[in-house]
């Protein structure tokens, strides 16, 4: 298996996607209409919602959008990306917005201007206003002053306009030309409609990650557009999180400070708090943008398998047509009659994309940042455990990782198991209640399309009170612990594939140091621990340091404890088996009467994970009872080297 297969394809970037797999492009043609609709000029348009919800991605499929619709030469839109949260905190927020559209317009009106018009005199009115607007301003003082009214949503009087006059200097044109923040205005004003701008239809400025900028960020950058720049011919679309960018509005202006609504009749809507007024002041409309859906959840898991597959990644050709086909799809609200381009088999990529859609869509509620995260994550699981030389399919990793990552509390419990030995045991009782014939008053299918995406799991974790025979497995006879399986854990069950024959250990150690877990059996003594770990060594030294004498002091109840820890570490960890069978005999030779537990352990082996080392020392016992153990762990196997080592009588004779 080659490394590359052991990744599954490379992992995805978290910077945003210029294609749409999110099905937004509707949601950026209705922007974009709003930005270009003359009757809102000029406009400043939110677009909400919550971290990793593909803001950024909506912002990039906006500013395609309006770059095709763009007439360059009678109609042109130029489009202004902005990111406050990058901007130098030694500058200030509304020095940098402010600079941002100064040097663009700066720059499109070096490309707009020909040969013919670079003449001083026939640029002379617009570069004269930009190199005004540039130093129009005491920004120290402006800042002072842009805070002090906004607490009042007005324009500031005549004394603060005043307060943040620059002092005159002899570059200065003229004597009588306003100043300060209504001046700047107005300016700004006269350079968008000049003539070397009036190629110009609108400049959309594209404001994104706001909700993650510092308080003063947030109102600065927010009191910048509605102060200074809020003229015709300019549109703001503004992606953020309307409930954290009211929250900084909030930390930063106490809201007892700030008008209230007037108080309505009793049928009025409940009022606005004055945070949201603010918002509301600068922003005409808000633009929410939804969560995926059970659908648009499959479709998004389904394309970035495909973007990223191990066979190789899909052409944009292809790729393409997948995304189309989720779009036909959506009505319906199924991908059973997907049409695959070019006769391309994408049903691998199509069954891991449902298998896994529901439990995504609930729990990380349809968030693509955060599902994209746990592909992520999962890869980079997986190739970890394949270059520690723990194979395990990717279905099988992907499984697990559902559990640790979105359902922490299952997993500690699956954990526990493994830390007491009855990993096996309980996983093969879990599996068989999934199996069991449904009741009406039973769930009738783990894809529940109509479930809506839950905060945090309302089940409480499963208890380890009950006692689940290893032989109990049929639906019947474990009917009575069903009530120890949280309802989430019975439902992750249900992925495929099963869990309870494979090996997991391996991987559950490695996942439990990655959080810092300690698997330390709690059902045995302290006292007992080093002995079981020395007579469960496969090093000669180890087990040689604990003579038969030794062991033929212990009390049997201590006897008793050491083979039943042995016993679920044979059986639960077969990286462990050759070591825990030889400790097991060990006791068994010295103490007769615990013969028939030794018997019943070396019996409860996992055929299908018995290894040649176990096999051969098994062949080599000579307890009483041996031969009908050999017998019934032979009759589970298929011929081959291992069962050959198990059947093959050692030299001297056979068993007893």
């Amino acid at each position: 298996m080659t490394t590359a297969n052991n990744l599954r394809g490379q992992l995805w970037s978290d910077e945003p996607s210029k294609i749409d797999f999110l099905a937004a492009q509707a949601i950026a043609e209705t922007i974009s209409d709003a930005v270009l609709d003359d009757d809102l000029d000029p406009l400043a348009i939110g677009l909400s919602g919550p971290w990793g919800s593909g803001k950024t991605t909506v912002l990039e499929l906006i500013k395609a959008d309006l770059d095709q619709r763009s007439d360059p030469k009678q109609a042109k839109i130029l489009t202004i990306r902005t990111d406050p949260w990058r901007y130098d905190p030694a500058v200030g927020a509304k020095e940098s917005l402010i600079a941002e559209v100064l040097d663009a317009l700066s720059l499109e009106l070096a490309e707009s201007t020909t040969d013919a018009q670079k003449d001083e005199s026939k640029a002379k009115t617009a570069k004269r206003l930009l190199k005004r607007l540039a130093a129009r301003v005491d920004w120290s003082k402006a800042i002072s002053v842009a805070a002090k009214t906004s607490l009042t949503l007005q324009l500031p009087n005549v004394d603060d306009v005043l307060g943040i006059i620059k002092k005159k200097s002899d570059d200065d044109e003229a004597d009588d030309e306003p100043r300060g923040l209504a001046g700047f205005q107005a300016e700004f004003a006269e350079l968008m409609e000049s003539d070397e701008l009036s190629h110009v239809h609108r400049v959309a400025v594209l404001v994104d990650d706001l909700d993650r900028c510092l308080v003063d960020t947030v109102i600065e950058t927010l009191e910048a557009i509605r102060l200074f720049l809020s003229v015709e011919g300019m549109a703001f679309v503004i992606a953020a999180d309307e409930e954290r960018v009211a929250e900084a509005i909030r930390t930063k202006l106490p809201e007892w400070t700030m008008p209230t609504e007037r108080p309505g009749g009793e049928d009025a809507l409940p009022p606005e708090p004055p945070s949201k007024l603010y918002l509301h002041k600068i922003v005409q409309t808000t633009v929410p943008l939804p969560a995926l859906g059970a659908f648009d959840t499959e479709a998004y898991v389904l394309l970035l398998q495909l973007q990223n597959r191990a066979a190789g990644p899909l052409t944009s050709a292809q790729l393409g047509s997948v995304i189309a086909e989720c779009q036909r799809l959506r009505s319906v609200g199924a991908f059973d009659d997907l049409k695959a381009p070019d006769g391309l088999d994408v049903q691998a990529e199509l069954s891991f994309a449902h298998r896994l859609t529901t439990i995504l869509y609930e729990k990380l509620r349809g968030n693509p940042r955060r599902i994209k995260r746990f592909l992520n994550d999962l890869n980079i699981r997986r190739s970890i455990a394949s270059r520690r030389g723990i194979e395990l399919e990717f279905e099988v990793v992907a499984k697990l990782m559902v559990l640790e990552v979105l359902l922490p509390d299952q997993f500690q419990a699956v954990l526990s198991w493994l830390r007491t030995g009855e990993l096996r045991d309980r996983l093969e009782a879990l599996e068989s209640l999934t199996k069991a014939p449904k009741t009406d008053a039973e769930e009738p299918n783990l894809v529940d399309e109509t479930a809506q995406p839950d905060e945090e799991s309302e089940t409480e974790p499963p208890t380890l009170d009950a006692e689940i025979s290893p032989d109990d497995t049929t639906p019947s006879s474990q009917s009575s612990v069903a009530p120890h399986f949280a309802d989430d854990l019975l439902r992750w069950a249900k992925l495929a594939p099963d869990l309870h024959d494979l090996d997991l250990s391996p991987y559950l150690h490695l996942a439990a140091s990655f959080r810092g877990d300690l698997l330390v059996s709690a059902d045995l003594p302290q006292r007992l621990r080093d002995l079981a770990a020395q007579l469960a060594s496969t090093r000669t030294v180890d087990r040689h340091q604990v003579s038969d004498d030794a062991l033929r002091a212990l009390p049997i109840e201590d006897v008793d404890l050491l083979l039943r820890h042995l016993s679920l570490r044979a059986r639960d960890r077969v990286q462990e088996q050759r070591g825990a069978v030889t400790g097991i005999g060990r006791l068994a030779v010295v103490h007769a009467a615990t013969q028939p537990t030794a018997l019943d352990a070396f019996r409860r082996l996992p055929a299908q994970n018995l290894q040649v080392g176990t096999a051969i020392h098994l062949a080599g016992l000579t307890l009483p009872g041996m031969k009908e153990v050999i017998d019934e762990l032979s009759g589970r196997l298929p011929d081959g080297q291992i069962k050959t080592a198990l059947t093959t009588p050692p030299p001297g004779g056979r068993r007893s």
